[in-house]
C-alpha cells in the first residue's frame, strides 16, 4: 500500500492518504503514451489554414508582354508562382487533422499517466482546498512554496467550479485549473505537479487509477 501525505492550506503534513498497489504497479508503454498524446494535439488543430493558387488569386487575365522579339524570358501570367502576388505552389489547403484512438487505448494511456505521477510524488492533497472564501493568491503563493513546486507547471484539479480559488491563482505563472475528472493524458504529463484535495483524488482513484473497463 503506498502512502501519500495530505496537506493543509499552510503546507503542513495533516494525515497521509493509501493507494492501492494495483493503482500505481501499472506497466508503462511510452509508445502508447506518443501515439494518444499526438492524437490529442492532432484533434486540437483547426486544419483552417489556406493559401491561394495561381487560378485563385486576382488578376492576371493577359499575358504580360508578347511570346517573341522582346528580349524578355516568356511569361504567360502576372499570376505565375514566380511572380510578387502570384499564386502559391503545394501550399496549405483545409483539411482534417484528427486522429482516431480507441477508447481502451486513451483509458489505459490515462491510467498509465496518473500511475506515473502519483509514483513519482508529483501528485499533492491538500485538505480544505476548495474551502477558500475569499480570493487571496497569497495563500496559494505560500502554499506553492511551502510544497517546494512554485515555479514548476502546476495542474490544480477542484472537484467543482470555486470562483475564490480561481481568481486566487489567476496570477500565479504556469497555473492552470480544470474540473478534476477533466484532464487528458497530454494534460497530466505536461504538468510538474498535480495538486487537488484527497475527496477529489479518491474520485480519480476510482475513475481513472481503476482497471480498465470499456462497456
Amino acid at each position: 500500500m503506498m502512502e501519500l501525505p495530505v496537506y493543509n492550506l499552510d503546507g503542513e503534513q495533516v494525515g497521509t492518504y493509501e493507494v492501492a498497489d494495483e493503482w500505481v504497479q501499472v506497466e508503462v508503454n511510452i509508445p502508447l503514451l506518443h501515439q494518444v498524446v499526438v492524437a490529442h494535439l492532432a484533434n486540437k488543430r483547426q486544419g483552417t489554414h489556406a493559401t491561394k493558387t495561381r487560378g485563385e488569386v486576382r488578376g492576371g487575365g493577359r499575358k504580360p508582354w508578347s511570346q517573341k522579339g522582346i528580349g524578355r524570358a516568356r511569361q504567360g501570367s502576372i499570376r505565375a508562382p514566380q511572380w510578387v502576388g502570384g499564386g502559391v505552389v503545394h501550399g496549405p489547403k483545409p483539411r482534417d487533422y484528427d486522429q482516431k484512438v480507441n477508447k481502451r487505448m486513451r483509458k489505459t494511456a490515462l491510467r498509465m499517466a496518473w500511475a506515473m505521477k502519483v509514483r513519482d510524488g508529483q501528485v499533492f492533497l491538500v485538505d480544505g482546498l476548495d474551502n477558500i472564501p475569499e480570493p487571496k493568491t497569497k495563500v496559494f503563493k505560500n502554499l506553492f512554496e511551502r510544497l517546494q513546486i512554485l515555479g514548476r507547471r502546476i495542474l490544480l484539479l477542484l472537484p467543482e467550479k470555486n470562483e475564490a480559488v480561481l481568481r486566487s491563482v489567476a496570477n500565479l505563472p504556469d497555473v492552470d485549473t480544470l474540473p478534476v475528472l477533466q484532464p487528458s493524458t497530454y494534460d497530466l504529463l505536461v504538468h510538474q505537479a498535480i495538486v487537488t484535495t484527497p475527496d477529489a483524488f479518491a474520485l480519480i482513484a476510482e475513475r481513472r487509477l481503476a482497471k480498465v473497463n470499456v462497456r
